[in-house]
Formats: C-alpha cells, structure tokens, sequence
C-alpha cells in the first residue's frame, strides 16, 4: 500500500503528493534531498565570528557575517554589519547589511564593488556541471535597498573561467523583497573535486565601464569582464548613507526555489568554523580563553580547533594574541607579558586538526600561561 509523504517546510509539514508512487519534479526533489541541499554557509547570517560590525572598509575581505565577503576595487568607503533586521513572518532573525558612508557617484571603469560567497569545488560534485547530465541551479534570497532599479547576480566558475549573469529588479526602497533566479545548466567544464574555491556566487552593488559595456551571457560561456555586469543599474556608491542588505541565501539544484534549509545554531557554527574560527564564544569580545603550562623555560603551545579545517593549519594561518595584541602571550601568575614568535609546525607532519607552536624566547618554568588565537583558512 502506498503511502503519504511529507517534508519540513520550515513552519510546518507539507504533504509532497497523494501517493509515493506519484512523485514527480519539485516532489522528487525535495523528498530525496530536501536536507543538505544549499550550497551556501551562514545564509540566514547567523554567525558573525568576527563581529557584527566593522566600518571604513575599502578593500577587499571578510568582516562580520562568516563566509560572506566584499570584493572592493576603489569604489566607495562601506560599513559591513549584520542587523538584528529580517522580513517579517520568515523565520529569518538577521541580514548582512553595507552601508555606503563615503560615496563615489562616478566610477571609473575598473572600479567595483560587490558581496559574495565562494564554495569549494568537492561540495559541488552533484551539480555535474561540465556533462551532458549538468544540472540547472536556483538562487533565492530577501533583498531590501533605499536604492531602487536593476542589479546583477551571477556565478562565477574559476576552474573553468566561466561565467553566468541575471538581473533582479528592486521595486521599492527599503522594502525585503524575495527574489529568485534560475541559472542554466553548464556542460562544458567540470568542477575541480578538492578544497579550493570553484564557484562564486557574487552579488553587484556598483561597477565601471570595464564591468558593464558589454552583453549580459544568460547562458554559460567564457568569462568576459564586459559581460559580467552588463545591465546593472545600480550605483549603490553613488549617495552616502545608500545601503543593502539580504538575508535567507539559498543555492540549490534545480529550477525551482524550495523554502530555505533552517538548520541549527551550531549546525551553521561548525560549518563556518571549517574556514574561521576563534577560540573565544560567538558574540563575546576577543579576550584570552586559552591556557598553557611549561615546564621549562622553553616549549610548545599546542593549538587544537573545534573543527577540522580546510587545509592544514600553519603559522601563516593562525595567529596566538594576548588580548587583542598579537605575537603575545600573558604570565597568568604576574601579569607579564612574552613576545612571541611561533615557528608553527603541524604535530605529526600536516594537518587540519592540531599544529604546534614553538617560543623562541624563554618562558617561565612550571608557570601558567594564557592566550587566545585565531585560524584563517578562508578561500
């Protein structure tokens, strides 16, 4: 006998169709991977490692909300926050918001400005992109903007060199609007199966001639810088105070914008930590929340992260600091501080999930010592 199946909508259960046996499309797909089906991290910006506000960003980098970043070419001076703001009744309690607060109202043509995510080519293995069997992708997400007109989102395969762009259109100022789009299936060009950064889901917000003098490619074909953002209306550099933000981030298989893939706080924490991660809890200042006992005047700080990370951990990419001060440590016992300057070296040769860090300078035999670190292995 057949029977009744359901999916988690978010709010409620949802019957997917009469019968089992029925299921076709949208019914298919959500009942055989309704769970781990976004590509993107920290799409509700729920986590914010970092902080949930940093200001006079001109260049670019990660500031607040974890795995979001902003790629800035000389256009504008921007406050990146994550506010405590979302459309009403979806379930979504935060937004990554920038805020212009020194404007540009003329680009020069190489200028540009845009929010991004970069995912890792083993995680996008099912897309099968590059095969006859390639699929379609569906991004869905809330907007809200002062600025309204016609902006550009488009994916960006660095493997590759390939691109796809769309608009989305913002209809009225400071207003969340929800906006999908469906990107064409790509058969030429496999995604490399490793850890780096095979494709970028990159939002514009202002751009250059360089950017936009060409033609939109609405289907996939070699990157063009002219073509990337051809279209786009939008300078949201030109007036102080212009500001965007989103929330509720989903990129999926398929032609169809499914509801957006909740998942619990530490769910979202432990996949964000792969690429960052802080050794103090989310939300509190950076202070010292690591400790270490010598037992000679000379010796290791072992590091060991919550979660493994996406590639091996060296002193390029971990920092040790005493408070907020760098390359320092502090005596637990008087207060004074070591200058430290770690050679950092994997125990057991590489790895993602411990590293070690010599002193070479003396520390204080049989005394307690703590600090607290930082590890980077963003794409």
């Amino acid at each position: 006998m057949a029977k009744q199946a359901y999916v988690y909508s978010g709010t409620n259960w949802v019957p997917l169709a009469s019968e089992v046996t029925n299921l076709t499309g949208y019914q298919t797909k959500a009942l055989n991977q309704f769970a781990h089906r976004n590509f993107i991290i920290n799409g509700d910006m729920s986590i914010a490692q970092r902080g949930t506000s940093t200001a006079s960003i001109t260049t670019a980098g990660y500031y607040t909300a974890d795995r979001w970043g902003l790629d800035i070419t000389t256009l504008g001076t921007w406050t990146m926050s994550v506010e405590n703001d979302a459309p009403t009744g979806s379930g979504f309690r935060n937004s990554a918001k920038v805020n212009c607060t020194t404007a540009d109202a003329s680009p020069a043509a190489g200028d540009s400005f845009l929010f991004q995510q970069i995912i890792e080519g083993q995680n996008l293995q099912h897309i099968k992109k590059g095969t006859a069997n390639a699929e379609q992708l569906t991004v869905s997400f809330w907007v809200k903007a002062n600025v309204t007109g016609t902006y550009i989102a488009f994916l960006q395969d660095t493997d590759n060199t390939r691109s796809v762009s769309k608009t989305y259109t913002i209809n009225a100022s400071a207003t969340w609007e929800y906006k999908t789009i469906t990107f064409p299936a790509d058969t030429t060009g496999a995604f490399d199966n490793d850890n780096g950064g095979s494709l970028y889901l990159r939002f514009v917000l202002g751009a250059g001639s360089n950017w936009t003098s060409g033609t939109r490619n609405e289907t996939w074909a070699s990157l063009t810088l002219a073509n990337l953002a051809a279209g786009q209306t939008v300078n949201l550099a030109s007036a102080t105070s212009n500001y965007w933000q989103i929330t509720g981030v989903q990129l999926e298989v398929g032609d169809t914008a499914t509801p957006f893939e909740f998942k619990p706080f530490a769910k979202d924490l432990e996949e964000c930590r792969r690429y960052y991660e802080n050794s103090w809890y989310p939300g509190a200042t950076q202070v010292n929340s690591a400790t270490a006992i010598t037992v000679s005047t000379t010796g290791y700080l072992t590091i060991e992260p919550k979660v493994s990370k996406r590639t091996d951990i060296t002193n390029s990419n971990t920092t040790i600091y005493n408070g907020t001060t760098a390359n320092q440590i502090r005596n637990m016992a008087n207060n004074a501080t070591v200058n430290i300057s770690p050679d950092g070296t994997a125990i057991n040769g590489s790895s993602t999930n411990i590293v070690s860090f010599y002193d070479l300078s003396p520390f204080a035999a049989n005394t307690h010592y703590d600090f607290n670190w930082i590890m980077n292995t963003e794409l």
